[in-house]
């Protein structure tokens, strides 16, 4: 596994058990950890009204604040700090002028923006829902002014309230029993053993325990239950971005039912952008063992984004904490694939070895370089002579490293490792969810999207599940979007087809060019030639087009009109699936399945447009075209992903910093006052010199992965380095990614998610499209049947004992290639002269019925058949059997989950019972033990 949550249940000391359940809530709170803010105790002398009586939001921040970044300094350099009296924890630019008000989100917008009266009316109704506005001039260029914006506590609790977000109310507690006891053995056990350096140092990240609280959705009302210790730090700071990006979404800024959301608003251009704040910056010049971390941004630099840390597991809870519960998903699956990877790629690296070392033992291999005397028919039927079977000699070596006796066990071995994959990233997910309090959080508690709501405000129902009144789509207004969008998909698709028709007409001109080179290199090697230009140019085709489907695939789905954000996403999430996975996979499909398929024979070849003969195969297969095609295509996308990713970001940020610095230089050319420098600019203008993050989100993280997981499962059988080459990829993505986000872009809104979508289903899909794929490609890419069928029908081993492979294939090159007359004497021997041999299983011309199919070829048909039908059937049998046996969630899991259900239910009881009890000895009345 390659990743890491730090903040598992089980390995925490665990408290003997109780007998009542107010004996649990009487029991001693646990000594808190300095980090854990939500879930500190309250002292029980406080009286509820006064612990929650109002008091001004304006009163001093720092005597009531416990800063979060000051809390993660070691306990030593705490001390020190603390005698000497400061705070090196103070963000510098998190705070408005006052230095007591937190800044939750930032807009920006231009002076000159043309828009100011929808900018004042947003800004207005912002105040009216009760958020706190402050502006504030750029210190980097004039036209840009930032507004501030803060979420006071009556309007946090407001819409935590209407949001339905679960906040924490209770400790929880842990029971002995013998499988803990079981556990704390291994755990001693464990500790004697030598330390896995893959682990990070729990000393240098903060202890989160806020899963170690009891949740329940905020409210009002029953405010007395929660465990309120500070209401700066009770609402943690993704809450609040998340809380006042969800105000920012259903804000209007003019008068009618469509003028409404931030989001429209920076179409319009009335704002040029939107985004919570950093947490500070990401470098110190103080080293992180000695000073400790500024603040979570600083942290996550150091022990998860550079590159140094790529052997270590991730701090998949820090990320949680800062970026919120959706991209930490994505990067705990992420992990958890790139650890998965690790025995793929090491089971596929022997594949190749055993290919490499029996390379030069291959009988067909020594055959095919041996046949000196063999003449082959003309590639081309002008400018082209006949040509040895020899001068394919490496050809026919680099295929059996791909095309060898190991091809079939690794299929199989990939089929079942797609479903333990998705099967065990079923049961960590469940943990996640578990451990990030995402249980009970469902799409019903998701909001409806504000350009749903403004297109359909007219019609309502009644939502099931809530029964409150909701805007509703028509199924026939939905039906007919649905309809347009899935012919944009088909025609988006059939000009992929175009594309790689045109990329077959190109491979096939390029054939006849290359077979009458006049360098003997290229003329030699002219299948190399052919295959190394057509996957070329078919790359740079594939990244044209991907570009469009891109602006396509948004348009439709804007179209559709989705009714959530994870909706939207999901929608669009699968055409660019269904897009860029025909884009990048129908040429594989065309040589895996196509390729000489329809060649015909010399003498009837099958020509295009009747110019053009079709390619055929080389003697020793077409596995190894198909090898090319994927890896090439592999390689060079992965390059131009990472580029993308981290070049382009890189390439933006230093322009901004030169056209700060040129501006600067300006100013104290005119003489004027100097701009501060970049250290010296507060957070918020630090991050408006960042790059945003994508607008789809996390669309193109997961699309780069799922293609690559469709290359290293579907067509693996032609490609056992596939694995190997996506692990190496993996370890560079996820430090690439983490750098991305931490210090390249601004700080994405913290998003909630209790799965990775539809890319689940997508995976299944591409999991079952796998082993059909590989079926086809052992029984008719790959000579694998028809060397079998040889061996055992044809070869020298028939009615011998023994059945060696290299013995039993002598003189299968001669039995799978057919006679040919030319009947046109050629520079060559007089025996030799009128004949040249091609591949194919056909009679001989001086045969009763020349060039008909022979036995051996429906032999092998026969073979080709049997073997897809027996290997989809076993390894889909085995496949179903191992899902079956591996649950869904462990049943440690499930029996926690059950008990924590029973504990929250008799806790709430108890709370309210204890409250009452208060209120009646307050006011003086009779005190009983029974539920009033």
């Amino acid at each position: 596994e390659y990743v890491h949550s730090s903040s598992l249940l089980w390995t925490k000391k665990e408290k003997p058990k109780t007998n009542t359940i107010s004996e649990i809530l009487k029991e001693k709170t646990l000594k808190p950890s300095r980090r854990s803010l939500p879930c500190l105790a309250q002292s029980h002398d406080q009286s509820v009204k006064d612990h929650y009586e109002e008091e001004a939001e304006a009163s001093t921040y720092e005597a009531g604040r416990t800063d979060e970044s000051f809390l993660i300094q070691k306990p030593a350099t705490r001390a020190k700090l603390e005698a000497r009296g400061t705070n090196p924890g103070q963000p510098s630019g998190l705070l408005f002028r006052d230095g007591k008000k937190r800044i939750d989100y930032i807009l920006v917008y231009k002076k000159s923006s043309p828009l100011v009266e929808k900018r004042v009316t947003f800004e207005r109704n912002l105040r009216a829902e009760g958020l706190m506005l402050e502006k504030e001039p750029s210190l980097t260029n004039t036209d840009i002014m930032f507004v501030k914006i803060h979420a006071p506590w009556d309007t946090l609790c407001k819409y935590a309230e209407q949001m339905n977000i679960r906040m924490p109310f209770r400790k929880k507690s842990y029971f002995t029993d013998w499988k803990s006891k079981a556990m704390g053995r291994c755990r001693q056990i464990k500790s004697w053993l030598p330390r896995n350096p893959m682990k990070l140092d729990k000393e240098a990240l903060p202890d989160l325990e806020e899963t170690d609280c009891y949740t329940a959705p905020f409210s009002r009302a029953r405010m007395h239950h929660f465990t309120i210790n500070n209401r700066h730090t009770f609402f943690s700071n993704s809450t609040r971005s998340r809380i006042v990006h969800h105000v920012l979404q259903r804000t209007k800024y003019e008068d009618g039912k469509s003028k409404m959301g931030i989001n429209r608003l920076l179409g319009n251009g009335t704002y040029e952008a939107a985004f919570p704040p950093h947490e500070g910056g990401y470098k110190s010049r103080h080293p992180i063992k000695t000073h400790g971390a500024q603040n979570h941004r600083h942290l996550l630099y150091e022990r998860w984004a550079r590159w140094g840390m790529w052997y270590k597991y991730q701090p998949l809870d820090l990320i949680r904490r800062y970026f919120g519960e959706k991209i930490g998903l994505y990067f705990a699956w992420l992990g958890w694939y790139t650890g998965m990877l690790i025995p793929a790629a090491l089971v596929g690296l022997l594949v190749f070895l055993y290919g490499f070392l029996t390379m030069d033992t291959s009988q067909v291999s020594k055959e095919i370089c041996e046949a000196n005397t063999t003449i082959m028919c003309p590639m081309c039927e002008e400018n082209c002579n006949p040509w040895k079977l020899s001068d394919s000699c490496v050809y026919a070596k680099v295929t059996h490293l791909f095309d060898n006796g190991g091809t079939v066990f690794f299929a199989i071995f990939m089929a079942i490792w797609a479903t333990v994959f998705l099967e065990f990233w079923k049961r960590r997910r469940a943990e996640l969810t578990y451990d990030w309090d995402l249980i009970d959080w469902e799409e019903e508690e998701e909001n409806l999207r504000p350009q749903f709501e403004a297109k359909y405000s007219r019609l309502e129902r009644v939502n099931p599940i809530s029964g409150k009144p909701e805007p509703f789509q028509p199924f026939t207004d939905k039906l007919s979007r649905l309809m347009v969008s899935v012919s944009g998909i088909f025609f988006m698709i059939s000009l992929v087809l175009t594309a790689v028709f045109a990329v077959v007409v190109f491979r096939l001109i390029a054939m006849e060019k290359f077979a009458s080179f006049d360098w003997e290199f290229v003329k030699k090697n002219w299948q190399f030639a052919t295959s190394g230009t057509g996957v070329c140019i078919n790359f740079m085709i594939i990244m044209s087009l991907n570009v469009v489907y891109e602006k396509v695939a948004y348009l439709l789905t804007n179209l559709e009109h989705p009714r959530t954000e994870s909706e939207w996403e999901n929608s669009f999430a699968l055409k660019m699936f269904l897009f860029q996975f025909v884009n990048l996979n129908s040429s594989t499909f065309y040589i895996a399945f196509f390729l000489g398929r329809f060649a015909g024979r010399p003498g009837k070849y099958n020509k295009l447009f009747n110019r053009w003969r079709l390619e055929e195969c080389h003697p020793s297969g077409c596995l190894i075209d198909l090898c090319l095609q994927m890896g090439v295509i592999m390689v060079l996308k992965q390059i131009w992903n990472n580029f993308m990713e981290l070049g382009y970001p890189l390439l933006q940020n230093w322009w901004s910093r030169r056209k700060i610095k040129q501006t600067e230089r300006e100013e104290r050319t005119r003489g004027g006052q100097n701009v501060e420098n970049k250290v010296q600019l507060p957070q918020w203008d630090k991050d408006w010199n960042l790059q945003p993050m994508n607008a789809h989100g996390l669309v193109d993280e997961y699309l780069e992965m799922v293609l690559q997981f469709g290359f290293t499962t579907i067509f693996v059988a032609a490609f056992p380095l596939a694995p190997l080459l996506a692990l190496l990829n993996n370890i560079i993505e996820i430090r690439l990614d983490a750098y991305k986000f931490v210090t390249q872009w601004r700080r994405p809104m913290p998003a909630r998610a209790t799965d990775i979508g539809i890319w689940y289903g997508i995976l299944e899909g591409i999991g079952v499209l796998a082993v059909i794929t590989n079926a086809f490609v052992i029984a008719i890419t790959s000579d694998y049947i028809p060397r079998f069928v040889y061996a055992f029908r044809y070869g020298p081993c028939v009615d011998k004992e023994y059945h060696h492979e290299n013995r039993c294939l002598q003189g299968y090159m001669n039995s799978s290639l057919s006679v040919f007359d030319m009947g046109v004497r050629w520079n060559v021997s007089e025996e030799q002269s009128r004949y040249c041999r091609y591949r194919d299983y056909r009679a001989s011309p001086w045969s009763p019925v020349p060039y008909d199919f022979t036995l051996q070829f429906w032999h092998v048909l026969a073979a080709r058949l049997a073997f897809i039908i027996v290997f989809e059937h076993l390894v889909f049998g085995i496949k179903s059997f191992i899902a079956y046996l591996i649950p869904d969630m462990p049943k440690s899991l499930c029996d926690r989950m059950r008990r924590e259900k029973y504990l929250m239910q008799e806790m709430m009881y108890e709370a309210e019972l204890e409250h009452l009890q208060k209120e009646r000895k307050k006011n003086g009345r009779r005190y009983h033990h029974e539920w009033p």
